[in-house]
């Protein structure tokens, strides 16, 4: 029966790539539970605690992990974030699948997680602009980023650890400086799907009659600019 093949897909696996072996991971928004049991499949990690905020889903990763022959190596936690994980019981931290702002709430939430020993590696489906500045305040540092495509779209997914707040700048905030040295053949592709969304963005804010209009149009035009200026650089490497 454990030999079954697993349904995961490109993204997460990507994530589960990015794993060092033999830690002991939390999976927060565990879902199907396919990544915890593909990290223990494959025997890059022996224990996994997958939490989940809604019980649904964590009844589903429990089924799973029976079927797949990884329920013993396993626990699981219905709660919000990291609130029932141990800081003791793991050293590598899963959030894949939600979207940015989420995910730096979850973060934030756990102070235990400003502590070097600690590595997160988190994959938003949306506002990573923001996911990034928020580590960058809360002082975790981008150690490595992975562009991954999956099912016609294109995703990152980070590596962080606790250093020191530092900024990013708008630009930066939509493709940091480790992004833009990791050399990826889909680099152009993805900076190119950003470009074309801040070009849309500024062009709404420009019709906007709100108050804090003349803000966002600062923030979104300076990160447009520095968009457009990596793609000349990268166009030259």
């Amino acid at each position: 029966m454990s030999e079954q093949k697993l349904p995961i897909s490109a993204r997460l696996r990507c994530c589960a790539e990015q794993v060092p072996q033999g830690a002991r991971v939390a999976d927060v928004g565990a879902d199907h539970g396919y990544l915890g049991i593909e990290l223990l499949r494959s025997g890059r990690c022996a224990f996994v605690h997958a939490s989940d905020l809604r019980a649904q889903p964590l009844q589903r990763a429990r089924e799973n992990a029976r079927r797949f022959g990884t329920l013993e190596r396993m626990r699981f936690s219905q709660a919000d974030g990291l609130a029932a994980v141990a800081p003791a019981s793991v050293d590598t931290v899963l959030c894949a699948g939600m979207g940015g702002d989420l995910i730096a709430r979850i973060v934030e939430n756990a102070p235990w997680l400003r502590d070097p020993r600690y590595l997160l590696i988190l994959q938003p489906q949306s506002s990573g602009n923001d996911l990034r500045r928020r580590l960058a305040e809360l002082g975790f540092a981008i150690e490595r980023e992975t562009l991954v495509e999956d099912g016609g779209f294109l995703y990152f997914v980070l590596c962080a650890r606790y250093r020191a707040p530092y900024a990013l700048t708008p630009g930066q905030q939509y493709a940091s400086p480790t992004l833009l040295a990791s050399g990826s053949p889909l680099l152009p592709r993805y900076l190119a799907r950003i470009e074309h969304a801040l070009r849309l963005t500024v062009a709404g804010i420009g019709q906007s009659k709100r108050p804090d209009a003349p803000q966002r149009l600062a923030y979104y035009q300076a990160a447009l600019d520095e968009i457009r200026q990596f793609i000349e650089q990268e166009q030259h490497t």
